[in-house]
């Protein structure tokens, strides 16, 4: 079913479309915070950072473009924030589960202990806004470079301490937004609204592409090739999964005999999604926070902190002037989203529970042992299909803007160094939502057949 189709569909099932005008409005009042900024914020001092490290325009990116870098209105909105502290949160979350036994355990009380987990999430989620709100005011006062600061220096507490508090109720508004989605609307609310904002920089985007507009016809040509080729790309690999046979045994229930079944175990190729990118956006962020805390506000003395943080400031960004430090710079991004997804997939997928499942409902792989044998093999084929995967982010973050540079003869810039990492999520979400909505028409076309 195409998405249109699926569209219309849904839009002929009340309870359908209810979810989607749910999902569509708080989408709108989403985009609407993200348009109101806070007062004193220098515009042409913020557009100066972000044009000059790629790596807090994917930030800016992860969290629903909260700081608006172009045009005359530039400033940081009450949202700015985004939904990166309750990213974090969830993930540290997850990562307690296989650190703490007592976590790993209330994960496993059902619904109870899912909502106990969710709400430990919210109070983490508002500590780390609180810490980062607070990182982010000291960052732009200190940024000063050329004479000019995105926050005045001079700005006093209470005022430091008022801004915090927006960018942290900005963050709880839209985490509320986006458990309302995923409860009342369609699909999955944090990552609809992460999609939201990336759609919201696409006009943007574009004229960055081609240069205002001005580019050449092969340019916006090789760029809508590479787009269409990279979406296909995405797509196929979000969708492949590693298909392990399994059998279900012969069992008997009083007289009835129950023959066995064959059925497939399906494995996900991409079974982190985007997570490892941020996680390595947070690492790759260090230096840049360091070199604008401890930079001078001259750009020169100092010492050999004052020096080194200008180092780092100046060069340590994708497209920096010395070329063997941008490459540096992507090997370890590179390396770190490799890393990343083989440890975040065993977070997520654990071969002793798969195993112990299948043995406790009395399946098994054919050819291969119950038990421990099973979590070995188990463990083997994740290792495999995740190399691909984790290459496969790799490819698409690192690898592909400097391709789409040679291929349309322009300069690596920070619109090409977003666009793969955009597409991925923007093609992610979409696949999911369209699942989700195909399954809830199916749902009731069974539910109009048996009644």
């Amino acid at each position: 079913m195409s998405l249109f189709g699926a569209l219309r569909a849904a839009m002929g099932v009340p309870e359908l479309r209810r979810k989607l005008l749910i999902t569509i409005g708080l989408i709108v009042v989403f985009r609407v915070l993200a348009s109101i900024t806070i007062p004193g914020v220098n515009g042409a001092a913020l557009r100066d950072l972000f044009s000059t490290n790629g790596l807090l325009g994917l930030i800016n990116l992860f969290s629903g473009s909260g700081f608006s870098t172009s045009g005359s209105n530039a400033g940081i909105s009450i949202v700015a924030l985004g939904l990166n502290p309750y990213i974090n949160a969830t993930i540290i979350m997850q990562l307690m589960t296989v650190i703490s036994t007592r976590v790993k355990e209330m994960s496993k009380e059902g619904d109870l202990g899912r909502r106990r987990l969710t709400q430990y999430a919210r109070y983490l989620t508002v500590a780390l806004a609180l810490v980062q709100g607070f990182g982010y005011t000291r960052l732009f006062e200190s940024f000063n470079f050329d004479g000019q600061a995105i926050l005045s220096p001079t700005t006093s507490w209470p005022t430091i301490l008022e801004i915090v508090i927006i960018l942290t109720g900005g963050t709880i508004v839209i985490m509320w937004f986006g458990e309302l989605i995923t409860e009342y609307g369609l699909g999955n609310g944090v990552s609809i609204i992460i999609m939201a904002g990336i759609l919201g920089q696409v006009p943007g985007a574009v004229l960055s592409f081609t240069n205002g507009g001005s580019a050449e016809t092969f340019t916006v040509f090789m760029l809508a090739v590479i787009g269409i080729v990279v979406a296909a790309g995405i797509i196929f690999v979000q969708q492949a999964t590693r298909k392990i046979p399994i059998q279900s045994a012969q069992r008997v229930v009083g007289r009835q005999v129950y023959q066995g079944r064959s059925s497939f175990l399906p494995l996900r190729v991409n079974q982190a999604g985007v997570i490892p990118i941020i996680f390595a956006i947070s690492i790759m962020f260090f230096p840049t926070i360091f070199g604008n805390f401890f930079a001078p506000a001259s750009g020169t003395g100092g010492g050999v902190i004052g020096t080194a943080a200008v180092w780092v400031h100046t060069n340590w960004n994708p497209f920096g002037p010395i070329v063997w430090v941008d490459i540096g710079y992507e090997f370890v991004y590179f390396a770190l989203i490799m890393g990343f997804t083989f440890f975040y997939t065993a977070v997520t997928f654990d071969p002793d529970d798969a195993a112990d499942n299948l043995k406790k409902s009395a399946t098994f792989i054919p050819g291969i042992r119950p038990g421990r044998a099973t979590a070995q093999y188990l463990a083997r084929v994740m290792s495999r299909i995740t190399l691909a995967g984790a290459i496969f982010l790799g490819l698409i973050t690192v690898v592909l803007p400097i391709l789409a540079a040679l291929l349309t003869g322009q300069q690596p810039n920070q619109g090409l160094y977003l666009g793969g990492t955009a597409v991925l999520i923007v093609v992610g979400v979409s696949l999911d939502t369209m699942k989700q909505l195909e399954t809830q028409l199916l749902m009731r076309q069974y539910r109009g057949f048996i009644h």
